[in-house]
């Protein structure tokens, strides 16, 4: 979750009260645990972020108990539009295994993915050390190959960041990284963004096929519009516009930047479309989740 409720944990200087009311908020539409994301800034903006998001949970029991933990999205993806998402291209670079260990003790014990792209990770140093950690190494905005993708498997890699978003529109019809992923099906997790828009719903009941409700993950990829409706919001450099829809897209509509619907309307809406049984709904929303990240 890079937000919710009107406050942006890309946000420089989030105050304790912003994150206490999104905590709340989170709680409220049903929320047993999140991890909120940082996503791809300027070294110095990133772990001041990290350290600022550690030290407001720490000092806050509601908050202790929502976050379970940060993601953190970037800085190492594929710097090519489309691939790159809504990601600074100023601010995306080629692994550093010493940017990644600021980056780790900066977020300490709380740490619970990485996303990044195998392709921009040479010899799978940044993989390996963060699987050495425990950490989950998801990848994610990326074109990796086949081969770069079992590399990075065998290296560690265990889960695929919102298959489907994160790439472009227009994509070689049987090549592709939706296809490549969905041939690892049963050595990752993957996860999808299921409000109807990001992936839509026959596009989601395809991949689902493939992947089996054990491996799949609903997860959010919120904005700091969701739980807020329809208007125009911010996120991190970003202006972006939400519609009656609650996807979040750049202001000239031309891509997705995130989705504003709560995960109790993501919830309600794929029992509707699926007819997923309620333990259905607790794996993609919930076990499955904890299970991968060891919770």
């Amino acid at each position: 979750m890079n937000g919710f409720g009107g406050v942006d944990f890309n946000a420089d200087g989030l105050s304790a009260g912003a994150l206490h009311k999104a905590c709340e908020m989170l709680r409220d539409d049903g929320a047993v645990g999140v991890l909120a994301t940082i996503i791809t800034a300027d070294e110095s903006q990133m772990l001041s972020r990290i350290r600022r998001l550690a030290e407001l949970r720490d000092r806050d029991e509601l908050a202790r108990k929502i976050i379970a933990g940060i993601h953190i999205e970037g800085p190492f993806i594929l710097a090519v539009d489309g691939y790159r998402g809504a990601h600074r291209l100023d601010a995306v670079r080629i692994a550093e295994v010493d940017l990644m260990k600021r980056l780790m003790d900066a977020a300490g014990e709380l740490l619970r993915i990485v996303t990044l792209s195998p392709e921009v990770d040479p010899g799978g140093k940044i993989v390996g050390l963060l699987d050495r950690a425990g950490i989950v190494v998801s990848a994610g905005h990326t074109n990796a190959s086949i081969d770069q993708l079992r590399q990075a498997i065998d290296n560690g890699l265990s889960m695929f960041t919102h298959l489907g978003n994160g790439c472009p529109m227009n994509l070689p019809r049987h090549d592709n990284i939706i296809q490549r992923v969905l041939s690892m099906a049963s050595k990752l997790h993957i996860t999808f963004i299921a409000d109807g828009v990001h992936v839509p719903y026959f596009a989601l009941a395809n991949y689902l096929h493939v992947v089996g409700i054990d491996n799949a993950i609903i997860v959010s990829d919120s904005t700091a519009a969701a739980g807020l409706g329809a208007g125009i919001y911010s996120l991190e450099h970003w202006q972006f516009h939400v519609g009656e829809d609650l996807a979040a897209r750049a202001p000239d509509g031309s891509h997705l930047l995130g989705s504003a619907m709560p995960m109790s309307r993501v919830r309600a809406k794929l029992g509707e479309t699926f007819g997923f049984t309620p333990s259905e709904l607790d794996a993609l929303l919930k076990e499955n989740a904890a299970r991968a990240i060891g919770k």
